[in-house]
């Protein structure tokens, strides 16, 4: 189980590793760069290359997560190129870093016609692909709902993949939050989404999860993180998933609030006690 949370980059990417090691984490997400901002960044590749040694001697995965104005759907010049430039600028720091893959909104269509949304996006994912020769992942992460109901199928994650130019250098990541609140994890049913992601091929291509409470109900459609246990998706939920198989192997982390003493450590090792008691079962 590599567990973990996001961590601010404040002391730089190595800083960010160790501080997820001292929590007890083996795994965190990062930004590589302003979160608020597409604008590129020249990064300091020397820490960040220390960031990628430090991870492989202490076994720790890392992921990173594109600032948020990125959009997918960029349906003008100006917006797309931006989009791209920023994309390929993520991909190179978190390469630099040996993180897994930079996490990615599937994004949201405001256009008359929902196709075309759907085209832009993979427009522009070529776009980066074809540019693209590191071993660093791009991770789609599915969406709850609140901007509209793209990205919210495991079906239409699988079906940009396959339509991609370079499908290998594409993975997902899966948000347990956005899956509860958008009715992709059924209330009730976690054995049905186990093997539905199992009969359409999703969870080969999984690499990463984002474990977050919903604080809010299901089929809710917002996109508000409760920490794990406080929320409607509730600790008995969050014990089937990590006694899965489905977190092998894979970064799962943490993008809820921090604790009084501005950590997740507790809430890490929440995360491997309701772990272990599938392992020891």
């Amino acid at each position: 189980m590599y567990a973990g949370s996001h961590i601010s980059t404040r002391k730089g990417y190595s800083g960010a590793a160790k501080t997820a090691l001292a929590m007890g984490g083996k795994a965190f997400q990062y930004f590589p760069k302003n979160p608020r901002s597409l604008k590129v960044k020249a990064f300091n590749r020397p820490d960040a290359e220390a960031c990628a040694s430090y991870c492989l001697e202490h076994d720790i995965l890392s992921i990173a997560h594109t600032p948020y104005p990125t959009s997918t759907t960029a349906d003008t010049a100006e917006l797309f190129q931006a989009n791209v430039n920023s994309l390929l600028n993520d991909l190179e720091i978190a390469d630099a870093c040996g993180s897994v893959g930079i996490i990615v909104h599937f994004g949201t269509y405001k256009g008359k016609d929902p196709l075309q949304g759907y085209r832009n996006i993979l427009q522009l994912l070529n776009e980066v692909l074809d540019a693209w020769h590191g071993t660093t992942l791009l991770l789609l992460e599915n969406q709850a709902g609140e901007g509209g109901p793209m990205g919210t199928t495991m079906e239409e994650m699988m079906q940009i993949r396959s339509l991609l130019k370079s499908p290998a250098k594409v993975g997902f990541c899966f948000d347990t939050c956005h899956a509860f609140a958008s009715g992709l994890w059924p209330e009730d049913d976690w054995n049905g989404l186990v093997m539905k992601g199992e009969a359409i091929g999703y969870w080969e291509h999984l690499k990463a999860i984002h474990l977050n409470d919903s604080l809010y109900p299901y089929l809710s459609h917002r996109d508000r993180h409760a920490n794990i246990g406080k929320g409607y998706i509730g600790e008995e939920r969050m014990r089937l998933l990590l006694q899965s198989s489905i977190p092998d192997g894979i970064p799962v982390v943490l993008e809820t609030p921090s604790s009084m003493d501005g950590t997740h450590r507790d809430e890490i090792a929440k995360i491997y006690r309701l772990a272990e008691i599938g392992n020891e079962s």
